[in-house]
């Protein structure tokens, strides 16, 4: 295994191998969750992390719950108003190592023009050569926003009591990134 240390160089998050989720509490008694399937992201460090960046933007339309109707709700007005705020975006403002194995990520997040810090331990899974000579390396992480603080307040009560959907929402991130090669041009 490679340590956080030793990478260095321009990576891009490959859509196809990552899962950017979240998961939320519905009716008070299960989870709901869903998965963004259209975002592109990079990340550039030169040795030891030294001015580590990472930049990410998710086309907030491709959310995807498994329900059409509920996706179609999200996308509207109560919630992201897709029309008006088309993606969210994740700057870093600082990328550390804490170990050889745990990648701490701080920066701001935006969602409806709405941006509030936020920071993220990503566990480091790995790397690899895959077939194609690509060098990948494997990260995973969560976190838990308050979707309130993003201006996502819509919910209904319960006649039960509580609420239809939780203020809490825990994102969960599975990323393959690929390095890029020195000099390439967009190839394959």
């Amino acid at each position: 295994m490679t340590a956080l240390a030793e990478l260095s160089g321009t990576y891009r998050i490959e859509p196809a191998h990552s899962e950017l989720a979240f998961v939320t509490r519905h009716a008070m008694v299960t989870k709901v969750r869903g998965t963004f399937s259209d975002f592109e992201g990079a990340a550039t460090t030169g040795p030891g992390l030294q001015d580590a960046a990472l930049d990410v933007t998710i086309q907030v339309a491709s959310i995807d719950t498994r329900s059409a109707d509920r996706d179609e709700h999200l996308r509207g007005d109560d919630f992201f108003v897709t029309s008006h705020y088309p993606t969210m975006r994740f700057r870093s403002t600082s990328v550390t190592a804490r170990g050889d194995s745990t990648l701490r990520v701080a920066g701001n997040l935006t969602i409806k023009a709405v941006t509030r810090p936020l920071t993220i331990d990503f566990s480091y899974q790995g790397s690899a050569v895959d077939p194609f000579g690509n060098e990948r390396h494997g990260f995973e992480g969560a976190v838990r926003v308050n979707r309130k603080d993003f201006g996502l307040t819509w919910n209904a009560a319960l006649e039960a009591g509580g609420v239809l959907v939780s203020e809490r929402v825990t994102l969960e991130f599975s990323i393959s990134a690929v390095k890029e090669s020195v000099g390439s041009d967009s190839g394959g």
